[in-house]
């Protein structure tokens, strides 16, 4: 599976402080927004990745991340000049998912978990039609809802529904077999010029293709678009990391665990950045990981 971590627009929810930097480098707690979707992908075990970001803001993150390799990972990037919708990534990305099945994760989504690792592994290894992730939420008119049946096949999609059949909101993780490309390629676009990700997800639900797995309890999902949003997605991150001793999306880490990168390599990247705790952090992980 090919992974696709969509990062462009122009965070306008977040200016002026995304006047002059892409709102996906903005910080939360202690790292790079990106971090944390790139994790998911890793977690997922996907090791090729496509970043989609404006032009203006591409050379930063190759600046950030390079080609991957340190982290054991190929990251390659493409450039989406405006907003198009969310499955216009499917086309920007044709190339880089050829004929594999491809996961499209939003750049400012923040996923957290017990046992996450286990259930992403799980929905990558059988990609029939496409797998979204629903999380319970108390405004379910906000967002897109989906109904399932007893066995997670879903029912019915609603985009901001007015009287939402579920409290099941449609997160922004999504895991497609490679027909979504020329789905996406089928769209029209929406009054607005877009290319909608839920006429996507209808498309497999008319197929008989579309399931929601549910996160539920122990999960946590955060979309940190607004400045309250990005304050307190910070502020969840910090007290799990100071309670517990463990970074949340710590990328050299999940490297390691994943057998990306050997210890050596995480000590290095750790000792590049010392004087930070995360710096730090990322060391100790590989010193404690060779005893």
């Amino acid at each position: 599976m090919k992974g696709v971590i969509l990062a462009g627009g122009s965070g306008s929810r977040l200016q002026p402080a995304t006047l002059v930097v892409s709102k996906q480098l903005l910080p939360v707690s202690d790292k790079p927004m990106i971090y944390y979707p790139l994790s998911v992908l890793m977690l997922a075990g996907i090791r090729d990745i496509l970043i989609i970001s404006t032009p203006d803001h591409l050379p930063l993150f190759r600046r950030l991340l390079g080609d991957g390799s340190r982290l054991g990972l190929r990251i390659d990037y493409a450039a989406q000049a405006e907003p198009r919708g969310l499955a216009d990534a499917f086309l920007v990305g044709a190339d880089h998912i050829g004929d594999d099945s491809v996961a499209l994760v939003l750049g400012d989504n923040i996923f957290h978990g017990y046992s996450f690792s286990e259930l992403l592994e799980t929905a990558v290894a059988d990609v029939q039609g496409c797998v979204l992730f629903g999380y319970p939420v108390t405004d379910p008119e906000r967002y897109g809802v989906g109904e399932v049946d007893a066995a997670g096949r879903l029912l019915s999609i609603e985009e901001k529904p007015s009287r939402p059949r579920s409290n099941r909101a449609i997160t922004g993780l999504y895991f497609y077999d490679n027909d979504v490309v020329d789905i996406a390629r089928s769209l029209a676009p929406s009054p607005r010029g877009e290319l909608e990700i839920t006429d996507v997800n209808l498309a497999y639900l008319a197929r008989g293709q579309a399931t929601l797995v549910d996160l539920g309890r122990g999960f946590v999902w955060l979309d940190a678009g607004t400045p309250e949003a990005l304050l307190a997605a910070g502020q969840y991150v910090r007290t799990i990391e100071e309670r517990q001793g463990v970074r949340i999306a710590c990328i050299e880490e999940i490297a390691l665990r994943k057998g990306f990168i050997d210890a050596d390599t995480c000590h290095r990247l750790g000792a590049e950045i010392a004087n930070s705790s995360y710096g730090q952090y990322v060391m100790a992980i590989a010193k404690e990981l060779v005893q």
